[in-house]
């Protein structure tokens, strides 16, 4: 049985709260999910051209919605494959460029089988980009060089959730992964 619109935010929102802000991958989520400036949009569609659509559509909305900071757009269906969703987040990544949006709006992404260039697919720091559902995060461009300024060097970043995701290990981070799908309300 496929999951609701209402299970996936929740669902994600979950992984936020329980993942990403508790761990701290991201030193900036906890100010956006606490605001209440986070929107996260579910996209069922079942074609990358419609996708692609889909985000040109969420940055319009975000255009006309100062007040939201940031969107996850969620793909609960269509990027089952890691490749597959590479291939999205390119195309996503020139047509942002080729719309004039590059230096206005970044994606940062997100996969259940995320797995960076260099690691075995069994190493913790994938965990970093690990989420319950292929999706894109959507943030102002302007947004992250203020949170930077706030914020210092953040080249220590990567390197502070690689050593903490190794500590923890892979089997602990899946678990913690697995629970935000199956018991949402209890993160």
């Amino acid at each position: 049985m496929q999951a609701t619109d209402s299970t996936i935010i929740e669902q994600t929102l979950a992984w936020v709260r329980s993942f990403i802000v508790e761990h701290n991958i991201c030193p900036f989520a906890k100010r956006e999910l606490e605001g209440g400036s986070i929107r996260v949009e579910v996209v069922r569609s079942k074609k990358m051209e419609v996708a692609l659509e889909e985000l040109m559509a969420e940055i319009e909305w975000l255009n006309e919605h100062p007040e939201t900071e940031t969107t996850l757009l969620v793909f609960p269906t269509l990027f089952k494959s890691f490749d597959h969703y590479l291939d999205y987040v390119e195309l996503a990544e020139s047509l942002l460029e080729e719309q004039g949006y590059g230096g206005i709006y970044q994606l940062a992404t997100f996969h259940p089988d995320y797995c960076f260039a260099d690691a075995d697919p069994e190493d913790a720091s994938n965990y970093t980009n690990r989420s319950p559902y292929a999706m894109v995060h959507l943030l102002r461009e302007a947004s992250v060089e203020k949170a930077i300024a706030f914020y210092g060097d953040t080249a220590q970043i990567p390197e502070r959730n690689i050593a903490h995701l190794t500590a923890m290990g892979s089997a602990a981070a899946e678990a913690q992964l697995q629970r935000c799908i199956t018991h949402p309300s209890d993160e």
